[in-house]
């Protein structure tokens, strides 16, 4: 079951999401308190990032069973 919730941060309406035993959170609605009009742009720069780009594959390590990591390799080195 889907539960969809909304928070209030500074003034922004950020959208939470339970599915089963895992809580989501809308990165776009976060983004939005940055920059209103073009959410999108914030998390397009935030996902060019090194730093996001090991977190997501150290992410990816620990949950994901079928995770390759050799086939992730050549994305981080692109990020550096």
């Amino acid at each position: 079951m889907t539960k969809v919730q909304e928070i209030n941060v500074k003034d922004t309406t950020i959208r939470t999401m339970r599915m089963g035993e895992a809580d989501y959170i809308c990165i776009t609605d976060i983004a939005r308190q940055k920059n209103t009009l073009e959410p999108k742009d914030v998390v397009k720069n935030w996902m060019r990032l090194k730093n996001t780009i090991e977190y997501l594959g150290m992410w990816e390590m620990l949950n994901n069973p079928n995770f390759k990591g050799v086939e992730f390799d050549p994305i981080i080195r692109k990020a550096c």
